[in-house]
Protein backbone atom coordinates (compact mmCIF):
# COMPACT_ATOMS: atom_id res chain seq x y z
CA UNK A 1 0.00 0.00 0.00
CA UNK A 2 1.68 3.19 -0.80
CA UNK A 3 1.66 6.43 1.05
CA UNK A 4 0.67 8.55 -1.49
CA UNK A 5 -1.06 7.92 -4.63
CA UNK A 6 -0.92 10.64 -7.05
CA UNK A 7 -3.68 11.16 -10.18
CA UNK A 8 -3.71 13.61 -13.43
CA UNK A 9 -7.05 14.94 -13.04
CA UNK A 10 -8.74 14.70 -17.03
CA UNK A 11 -9.09 11.53 -18.86
CA UNK A 12 -7.74 9.69 -15.55
CA UNK A 13 -10.08 10.84 -12.66
CA UNK A 14 -13.10 12.57 -15.18
CA UNK A 15 -13.71 12.79 -18.30
CA UNK A 16 -12.18 16.00 -19.37
CA UNK A 17 -13.42 19.32 -18.15
CA UNK A 18 -16.33 17.33 -16.42
CA UNK A 19 -16.94 16.48 -12.19
CA UNK A 20 -15.93 13.58 -10.92
CA UNK A 21 -18.49 10.69 -11.06
CA UNK A 22 -20.25 9.91 -7.87
CA UNK A 23 -18.51 6.76 -8.12
CA UNK A 24 -14.74 7.72 -8.14
CA UNK A 25 -15.65 10.40 -5.67
CA UNK A 26 -16.67 7.93 -3.06
CA UNK A 27 -13.42 5.77 -4.30
CA UNK A 28 -10.98 9.14 -3.81
CA UNK A 29 -13.14 9.87 0.05
CA UNK A 30 -11.93 6.50 1.00
CA UNK A 31 -8.78 6.58 -0.68
CA UNK A 32 -8.12 9.57 2.11
CA UNK A 33 -8.83 7.51 4.85
CA UNK A 34 -6.19 5.49 4.50
CA UNK A 35 -3.36 7.82 2.38
CA UNK A 36 -1.91 10.86 1.39
CA UNK A 37 -3.78 11.62 -2.16
CA UNK A 38 -2.65 14.19 -4.60
CA UNK A 39 -4.11 15.50 -7.63
CA UNK A 40 -1.26 17.13 -10.18
CA UNK A 41 -2.80 18.27 -13.50
CA UNK A 42 -2.25 20.98 -15.99
CA UNK A 43 -5.88 22.82 -15.27
CA UNK A 44 -6.01 25.94 -12.98
CA UNK A 45 -7.22 25.54 -9.18
CA UNK A 46 -10.76 26.56 -10.56
CA UNK A 47 -10.70 23.57 -13.01
CA UNK A 48 -9.76 21.18 -9.63
CA UNK A 49 -12.12 23.08 -7.53
CA UNK A 50 -15.09 22.50 -10.24
CA UNK A 51 -14.56 19.18 -11.52
CA UNK A 52 -12.68 17.68 -7.62
CA UNK A 53 -13.78 19.87 -5.07
CA UNK A 54 -16.86 20.23 -5.49
CA UNK A 55 -17.92 16.52 -5.76
CA UNK A 56 -16.50 15.61 -2.71
CA UNK A 57 -18.24 15.34 0.77
CA UNK A 58 -17.86 17.47 4.14
CA UNK A 59 -16.47 14.33 5.65
CA UNK A 60 -13.44 13.82 2.77
CA UNK A 61 -9.77 14.62 4.48
CA UNK A 62 -8.62 16.88 3.44
CA UNK A 63 -5.94 18.03 5.07
CA UNK A 64 -4.47 14.61 3.11
CA UNK A 65 -5.30 16.22 -0.10
CA UNK A 66 -2.41 17.68 -2.24
CA UNK A 67 -3.31 19.88 -4.92
CA UNK A 68 -0.67 20.71 -7.53
CA UNK A 69 -2.50 22.70 -10.35
CA UNK A 70 -0.91 24.18 -14.18
CA UNK A 71 1.55 20.22 -14.24
CA UNK A 72 2.82 20.81 -10.69
CA UNK A 73 3.58 24.72 -10.69
CA UNK A 74 1.46 25.87 -8.03
CA UNK A 75 0.85 24.16 -4.88
CA UNK A 76 -2.07 24.27 -2.27
CA UNK A 77 -2.94 22.82 0.89
CA UNK A 78 -6.17 22.76 3.27
CA UNK A 79 -5.83 24.61 6.26
CA UNK A 80 -9.02 24.22 7.36
CA UNK A 81 -11.19 27.01 5.91
CA UNK A 82 -9.42 27.77 2.92
CA UNK A 83 -6.63 26.79 0.54
CA UNK A 84 -3.58 27.73 1.07
CA UNK A 85 -0.80 28.58 -1.90
CA UNK A 86 2.11 27.07 -0.79
CA UNK A 87 4.60 27.74 -3.77
CA UNK A 88 4.49 29.21 -7.83
CA UNK A 89 6.32 29.22 -10.04
CA UNK A 90 4.96 31.83 -11.77
CA UNK A 91 6.28 32.57 -15.93
CA UNK A 92 7.57 36.32 -16.58
CA UNK A 93 5.38 38.54 -18.50
CA UNK A 94 7.96 38.28 -21.27
CA UNK A 95 8.13 34.62 -21.20
CA UNK A 96 4.48 34.62 -21.06
CA UNK A 97 4.59 37.00 -24.00
CA UNK A 98 6.70 35.12 -26.58
CA UNK A 99 5.19 32.09 -26.04
CA UNK A 100 1.49 32.86 -26.88
CA UNK A 101 3.16 34.25 -29.70
CA UNK A 102 4.92 31.28 -30.73
CA UNK A 103 1.97 29.40 -30.41
CA UNK A 104 -0.66 30.89 -32.78
CA UNK A 105 2.28 31.29 -35.37
CA UNK A 106 2.91 27.65 -35.20
CA UNK A 107 -0.98 26.69 -34.66
CA UNK A 108 -1.80 28.77 -37.62
CA UNK A 109 1.84 27.49 -39.87
CA UNK A 110 0.45 23.79 -39.16
CA UNK A 111 -3.52 24.60 -39.86
CA UNK A 112 -3.80 23.65 -36.30
CA UNK A 113 -5.87 27.14 -35.29
CA UNK A 114 -9.27 26.53 -35.80
CA UNK A 115 -12.10 28.16 -36.92
CA UNK A 116 -14.82 27.22 -34.84
CA UNK A 117 -13.91 26.68 -31.02
CA UNK A 118 -15.49 26.64 -27.75
CA UNK A 119 -14.08 29.32 -25.25
CA UNK A 120 -10.93 30.27 -25.14
CA UNK A 121 -7.76 28.74 -27.22
CA UNK A 122 -5.03 29.91 -25.41
CA UNK A 123 -5.07 30.44 -21.89
CA UNK A 124 -2.59 32.60 -19.53
CA UNK A 125 -2.55 30.14 -16.21
CA UNK A 126 0.46 32.53 -14.93
CA UNK A 127 2.61 29.48 -14.26
CA UNK A 128 1.75 27.73 -17.12
CA UNK A 129 0.57 28.86 -20.68
CA UNK A 130 -2.10 26.33 -22.12
CA UNK A 131 -2.98 25.81 -26.08
CA UNK A 132 -6.53 23.88 -26.43
CA UNK A 133 -7.11 23.67 -30.33
CA UNK A 134 -11.01 23.75 -29.83
CA UNK A 135 -11.13 25.91 -26.95
CA UNK A 136 -11.41 25.07 -23.03
CA UNK A 137 -15.44 24.34 -23.62
CA UNK A 138 -15.17 21.90 -26.26
CA UNK A 139 -17.82 18.74 -25.99
CA UNK A 140 -15.37 15.76 -25.43
CA UNK A 141 -16.98 14.12 -28.52
CA UNK A 142 -15.41 16.46 -30.57
CA UNK A 143 -12.16 16.92 -28.45
CA UNK A 144 -11.69 12.93 -29.09
CA UNK A 145 -11.62 12.64 -32.55
CA UNK A 146 -9.91 16.13 -33.19
CA UNK A 147 -6.31 13.89 -32.76
CA UNK A 148 -7.11 10.33 -31.79
CA UNK A 149 -3.52 9.72 -33.26
CA UNK A 150 -1.77 12.27 -31.35
CA UNK A 151 0.30 13.21 -34.10
CA UNK A 152 -1.45 16.68 -34.37
CA UNK A 153 -0.42 17.60 -31.02
CA UNK A 154 3.37 16.00 -31.39
CA UNK A 155 4.16 17.96 -34.57
CA UNK A 156 2.86 21.24 -32.69
CA UNK A 157 5.14 19.80 -29.53
CA UNK A 158 7.95 19.90 -31.49
CA UNK A 159 7.74 23.34 -32.91
CA UNK A 160 7.32 25.00 -29.97
CA UNK A 161 10.25 23.53 -28.34
CA UNK A 162 12.12 24.20 -31.06
CA UNK A 163 10.56 28.06 -30.83
CA UNK A 164 10.92 27.89 -27.25
CA UNK A 165 14.52 26.00 -26.05
CA UNK A 166 13.70 27.63 -22.72
CA UNK A 167 10.74 26.52 -21.41
CA UNK A 168 9.12 22.95 -21.11
CA UNK A 169 6.69 21.64 -23.92
CA UNK A 170 4.12 19.24 -23.11
CA UNK A 171 0.96 17.36 -24.63
CA UNK A 172 -1.75 17.63 -22.07
CA UNK A 173 -5.38 16.37 -22.68
CA UNK A 174 -6.75 14.94 -25.34
CA UNK A 175 -6.47 18.85 -27.96
CA UNK A 176 -4.12 20.95 -25.89
CA UNK A 177 -0.51 22.06 -25.09
CA UNK A 178 1.27 22.86 -21.95
CA UNK A 179 3.80 24.93 -21.46
CA UNK A 180 5.62 25.53 -18.17
CA UNK A 181 9.63 26.81 -17.46
CA UNK A 182 11.89 24.46 -18.03
CA UNK A 183 12.17 21.85 -15.57
CA UNK A 184 9.20 23.00 -13.60
CA UNK A 185 6.76 19.98 -15.19
CA UNK A 186 5.01 17.32 -13.00
CA UNK A 187 7.89 15.69 -12.31
CA UNK A 188 9.49 18.93 -10.17
CA UNK A 189 5.89 19.21 -8.11
CA UNK A 190 6.53 15.76 -7.54
CA UNK A 191 10.11 16.20 -6.17
CA UNK A 192 8.75 19.01 -4.30
CA UNK A 193 6.08 16.85 -2.98
CA UNK A 194 8.34 14.68 -1.76
CA UNK A 195 10.51 17.24 -0.18
CA UNK A 196 7.63 18.53 1.96
CA UNK A 197 5.82 15.47 2.81
CA UNK A 198 9.08 13.46 3.58
CA UNK A 199 7.34 10.07 1.44
CA UNK A 200 9.91 8.73 -0.78
CA UNK A 201 9.23 8.25 -4.42
CA UNK A 202 9.19 4.53 -3.71
CA UNK A 203 6.66 4.92 -1.37
CA UNK A 204 4.19 6.66 -4.25
CA UNK A 205 2.20 5.64 -7.02
CA UNK A 206 1.02 8.03 -9.50
CA UNK A 207 -1.93 7.26 -12.18
CA UNK A 208 -2.11 8.76 -15.22
CA UNK A 209 -3.21 8.69 -19.08
CA UNK A 210 -0.42 10.30 -20.89
CA UNK A 211 2.39 8.32 -19.51
CA UNK A 212 3.99 8.54 -23.48
CA UNK A 213 7.03 10.19 -24.15
CA UNK A 214 5.71 13.43 -25.61
CA UNK A 215 3.07 13.38 -22.47
CA UNK A 216 2.80 15.95 -19.45
CA UNK A 217 2.73 12.70 -17.17
CA UNK A 218 5.99 11.05 -18.48
CA UNK A 219 8.23 13.01 -16.21
CA UNK A 220 6.90 11.75 -13.46
CA UNK A 221 7.62 7.80 -14.69
CA UNK A 222 11.01 9.40 -15.51
CA UNK A 223 11.71 10.31 -12.22
CA UNK A 224 11.10 6.87 -11.26
CA UNK A 225 7.93 6.79 -9.30
CA UNK A 226 5.97 3.80 -9.67
CA UNK A 227 3.36 4.94 -12.44
CA UNK A 228 0.10 3.47 -13.57
CA UNK A 229 -1.12 3.93 -17.40
CA UNK A 230 -5.00 4.32 -17.72
CA UNK A 231 -6.93 5.32 -20.83
CA UNK A 232 -10.26 7.22 -18.63
CA UNK A 233 -11.53 7.53 -14.90
CA UNK A 234 -13.06 4.15 -15.09
CA UNK A 235 -9.46 2.27 -15.46
CA UNK A 236 -8.49 4.59 -12.23
CA UNK A 237 -11.97 3.44 -10.70
CA UNK A 238 -10.41 -0.18 -10.95
CA UNK A 239 -6.76 1.09 -9.72
CA UNK A 240 -8.52 2.65 -6.16
CA UNK A 241 -10.66 -0.08 -5.60
CA UNK A 242 -7.81 -2.76 -6.28
CA UNK A 243 -5.54 -0.38 -3.65
CA UNK A 244 -8.80 -0.26 -0.86
CA UNK A 245 -9.48 -4.43 -1.63
CA UNK A 246 -5.15 -4.43 -0.59
CA UNK A 247 -5.81 -2.54 3.01
CA UNK A 248 -8.66 -4.79 4.09
CA UNK A 249 -6.49 -7.46 3.84
CA UNK A 250 -3.71 -6.05 5.33
CA UNK A 251 -4.84 -3.15 7.62
CA UNK A 252 -1.60 -2.82 9.24
CA UNK A 253 0.01 -1.09 6.18
CA UNK A 254 -2.93 1.52 6.14
CA UNK A 255 -2.18 2.38 9.50
CA UNK A 256 1.28 3.52 8.43
CA UNK A 257 -0.24 4.91 5.05
CA UNK A 258 -0.98 8.31 6.75
CA UNK A 259 1.89 8.80 8.89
Amino acid sequence: MPRLVAFDLDDTLAVSKSPLDPRMAGLLTGLLEIAQVCVISGGRFEQFRDQLLSRLPETARLDRLHLMPTCGTRYLRWEGERWRLVYAEDLSDRERAETVTAVEEEASRLGLWEENTWGPVIEDRGSQITFSALGQSAPVAVKAAWDPERTRRRDLRTALQARLPGLEVRAGGSTSIDITRRGVDKAYGMTRLASLTGIPFSDMLFVGDRLDPDGNDYPVLKLGVPSVSVHDWTETAAVVEALLASEREHPLAGSGAVQ
